[in-house]
């Protein structure tokens, strides 16, 4: 093994002014809850968006899948909201059940269809999850979750994949984002939702973007339109933030807790 290759997680605990994360699917084996606990644990921010599909209704429907670190995920986001950060659900296709609680709040934690925000420049950024301009998700739903099983199986094969890399010391590698970006149509279809979404931005009078759905990480300029996909939690493991001086970054995080990386029995009051 190549000590090279051995990625350490940072030890010094980060803040941001907003911190947005989606597609993290709970109630999937595919769900790398334990790499986003991680990732709670060591970022906090003024403002927490939960952009669409943080709950995978869909496969949940099938057969009740849920570990403790699913569960420890929803707590720690719940005690975040309880100590002030100002936390924002927004649905998604794979939880759209929450759809019917629009406008309400639980555990002080807003639900919402779409939210917007302004950074530190004053651009303002429309918040959406993305499947309302997915057209295979409004006008051939039954292809999405054919899709959606295909994907699952997909997600098996990385999960045993990665357990053979853990076992090693080697950081989590997405053999299904790979695989997504070496297909003709999957970037096609990339491309034009990127398009459609700036364009949407653009005639409601916003300076850009921030979505997930498609999993795929990006943050870039579209026709004078900022785009900005925070990516997901089953493939790309990552997040986008605002830092104070208004900088936003994409944040990969492939880290999975472990006694001799965090001392998870040792770890200090100050960043549960």
């Amino acid at each position: 093994m190549n000590a090279a290759e051995i990625e350490i997680p940072p030890q010094i605990q980060q803040r941001y002014r907003a911190i947005w994360i989606s597609d993290v699917h709970l109630g999937t084996p595919g769900c790398k809850a334990e790499y986003l606990l991680d990732f709670l644990k060591w970022n906090d921010a003024d403002k927490l968006y939960l952009v669409g599909d943080i709950i995978d209704g869909w496969q949940l429907k099938k057969g009740w899948y849920w570990k403790q670190s699913h569960n420890d995920v929803v707590q720690k986001i719940l005690r975040k909201a309880r100590k002030g950060c100002s936390v924002t659900y927004i649905a998604g296709n794979h939880d759209e059940v929450v759809r019917q609680f629009l406008g309400m709040a639980f555990g002080d934690i807003k639900i919402v269809d779409e939210a917007t925000h302004e950074l530190v420049d004053g651009r303002v950024i429309w918040i959406t999850h993305g499947d309302l301009f997915d057209g295979i998700i409004q006008h051939a739903k039954w292809l999405a979750y054919l899709g959606d099983s295909l994907y699952t199986l997909v997600l098996k094969i990385n999960n045993c994949f990665n357990h053979v890399r853990h076992k090693f010391g080697l950081s989590y590698w997405s053999l299904s984002q790979f695989l997504k970006h070496k297909v003709k149509n999957a970037v096609s279809f990339i491309n034009q939702f990127e398009v459609i979404l700036t364009n949407e931005a653009r005639r409601r009078g916003f300076d850009g973007v921030l979505c997930g759905h498609i999993h795929k990480a990006e943050i870039r300029n579209i026709d004078g339109i900022l785009y900005c996909n925070d990516g997901d939690w089953v493939e790309s493991l990552s997040a986008i933030v605002e830092t104070d001086q208004g900088e936003l970054k994409i944040i990969h995080w492939p880290y999975r807790q472990t006694q001799q990386m965090h001392q998870i029995d040792n770890e200090p009051a100050a960043l549960t």
